[in-house]
């Protein structure tokens, strides 16, 4: 899957959640803009530099059906919580280290 169906799949998680009742203009500015930019084009700092598509041209929304675009969410959401929870957990390895009294840490086996 490449950057942009990804970061595509994101917008589309916003679409998914207003269904449910989430404020997805406020999801939308929050997660997505940042890349994608307020009006969807892709022409933010960030945007550019992933080669956003611009998602208001039909062209680029004839390119995928809402299952694929739904797959393609699922996929990404799943990716990025794993990555989170690596990350979770890297960070509780380190701030358990550093609060360690350096006398205990030499008995301690590092994971």
């Amino acid at each position: 899957m490449t950057t942009t169906q990804r970061l595509l799949s994101l917008i589309l998680t916003g679409a998914a959640l207003s269904t449910y009742g989430a404020d997805a203009d406020a999801h939308w500015k929050e997660h997505c803009a940042k890349c994608h930019g307020e009006d969807g084009k892709g022409g933010t700092k960030m945007g550019k530099k992933l080669g956003i598509a611009d998602l208001t041209d039909p062209k680029v929304q004839a390119k995928f059906t809402d299952e694929q675009a739904f797959k393609a969410m699922k996929s990404v959401l799943e990716d990025l919580a794993q990555h989170i929870s690596k990350l979770l957990k890297d960070s509780a390895k380190v701030h358990i280290r550093r609060r360690r009294p350096p006398e205990l840490a030499k008995l301690v086996k590092k994971a």
